[in-house]
């Protein structure tokens, strides 16, 4: 918990800092104060749900994806020290959190991973878009209460994002679940 508000905190001193967005993609979420207060209560339900479903292992993946708020985008990164790109940080996560070794690129990681409806998603989940006029162009981590966390593009940097607005719903590909090796998935083997 005590994690968690520091992330929290965190986030609260980026947004203070990010720079101007671009027309085409939404600004990051906002967070003031009176809504930090309203947001840090969803999010701590929403990772008391993914304690629940998912397990700890996942709850602390999220935790730390949120200690790399404000890390920089780079093309083909992946790492904390340099930076990374969308699909870098999803693998970096799996690999520091389970031990999972996703494929590189993002669509890779769609053909790797189990397809589940969006009504299923659960915290710890892989979202996709297609921001570059092709499927499964890009990745972030599901939050829960529709947020998800991800490495934007170029002159940006890691941040979460709504993906009910309307620039990422138009662009929403799927959602999916990554197994473990043994076959289960990460909720399931979780928990035992």
């Amino acid at each position: 918990m005590r994690r968690l508000v520091l992330s929290l905190s965190l986030l609260v001193a980026l947004q203070s800092l990010a720079a101007p967005h671009d027309d085409d993609m939404p600004p990051p979420v906002p967070v003031s104060p009176g809504l930090l207060a309203q947001w840090s209560g969803s999010l701590t339900s929403q990772f008391s749900v993914a304690r629940q479903t998912v397990g700890e292992k996942a709850t602390d993946m999220l935790t730390q994806a949120m200690g790399l708020l404000g890390v920089p985008y780079r093309r083909g990164g992946s790492s904390e020290e340099t930076g990374f790109d969308c699909s870098g940080f999803v693998r970096h996560m799996y690999e520091k959190s389970f031990g999972r070794l996703l494929p590189r690129r993002a669509n890779e990681q769609a053909k790797a991973t189990e397809t589940i409806d969006r009504e299923e998603l659960k915290p710890g989940d892989l979202v996709f878009f297609n921001t570059m006029k092709r499927a499964f162009s890009h990745v972030g981590i599901y939050l829960g209460d529709g947020k998800f966390i991800h490495a934007p593009r170029a002159g940006k940097s890691i941040r979460v994002d709504d993906m009910r607005s309307a620039y990422w719903q138009k662009r929403f590909n799927g959602a999916r679940r990554v197994q473990l090796e043994s076959g289960t998935d990460a909720s399931a083997s979780i928990n035992r």
